[in-house]
């Protein structure tokens, strides 16, 4: 088993915390504590969803890196958001 690895731990909450300020979870996560009566309970919804999300990516990254090394892998995300970016800036938001 691999040993645990702080560094990894905090780069890997900075980079997630700032992915998920003001984006659509959050967002929607707002909209239905507004309306709901129990806020923990939009709150455990809310943190088990990006859990579940979260642990499918660690699953699925594991998978991937077996047939892909690491370095593409981040190269090849790193041209998706470059390009989505692009996309984003290139087509009017209708």
């Amino acid at each position: 088993m691999a040993s645990f690895d702080f560094k990894v731990l905090v780069s890997t909450f900075v980079a997630v915390f700032v992915a998920e300020l003001g984006d659509k979870t959050q967002l929607a996560t707002l909209s239905m504590s507004s309306g709901a009566a129990s806020k923990w309970s939009v709150f455990a919804g809310s943190a088990l969803a990006l859990c579940a999300t979260s642990a499918i990516a660690v699953v699925a990254g594991g998978a991937v890196s077996r047939l892909i090394s690491p370095v593409w892998l981040r190269r090849i995300a790193g041209g998706v958001f470059l390009a989505l970016g692009a996309l984003f800036l290139l087509t009017r938001g209708d």
